[in-house]
């Protein structure tokens, strides 16, 4: 048998993202309280989410949603990290107020955030160690969380595109304006 490494490169990509699903999953959670949800979009869902993106652009005005949509389309796959908003009682006064009562609930529990934040860390440090191409993208997070990609109660959505090519395409990315000199 022959196995060609391209014509099985999606597949491995696949198989790299149900790791590195598994490695966020594992990450250490506040209190052990686990209110991570962790999703991987392919094909079309891609393409849905390109398109939410130049939805967000236009209204927006933000021109780096249309540079990263455009570079979505080059992933196999996206993985999707969000967290739901689950107050965790330590009155820390991290978010800014002194005590979980105190906060608002549109206000982010910031263990929830940091809880995030290392889901992350362990994504990317297990997509690094499988040498598969990433960048954690805000926008695409952003138009995911839009989309109800990972239902309604996950917020603050971040994304991980992944792919495997000769040439990382999510880093020297071009602008779609100029840039304006003073």
């Amino acid at each position: 048998m022959i196995l060609n490494e391209r014509e099985v490169r999606r597949d491995t990509v696949l198989d790299a993202a149900r790791q590195i699903m598994l490695s966020a999953r594992t990450a250490p959670k506040g209190k052990g309280i686990d209110i991570i949800e962790i999703a991987t979009v392919t094909d079309n869902k891609i393409k849905e989410l390109s398109a939410e993106m130049y939805r967000l652009s236009e209204e927006t005005g933000m021109k780096f949603l249309m540079r990263d949509a455009d570079n979505i389309l080059s992933a196999e796959a996206v993985i999707l990290l969000g967290t739901a908003q689950k107050t965790q009682s330590l009155n820390c006064a991290y978010c800014g107020y002194a005590t979980c009562l105190a906060k608002p609930e549109a206000v982010p529990c910031a263990i929830n955030t940091i809880d995030l934040g290392i889901a992350i860390g362990s994504a990317c440090a297990k997509a690094s160690d499988l040498r598969v191409d990433t960048r954690v993208m805000f926008s695409a997070g952003l138009a995911a969380e839009r989309l109800g990609f990972l239902g309604e109660k996950s917020k603050c959505i971040i994304a991980i595109p992944l792919s495997a090519s000769s040439k990382n395409p999510f880093f020297d990315r071009k602008p779609k304006t100029p840039p304006v000199v003073p």
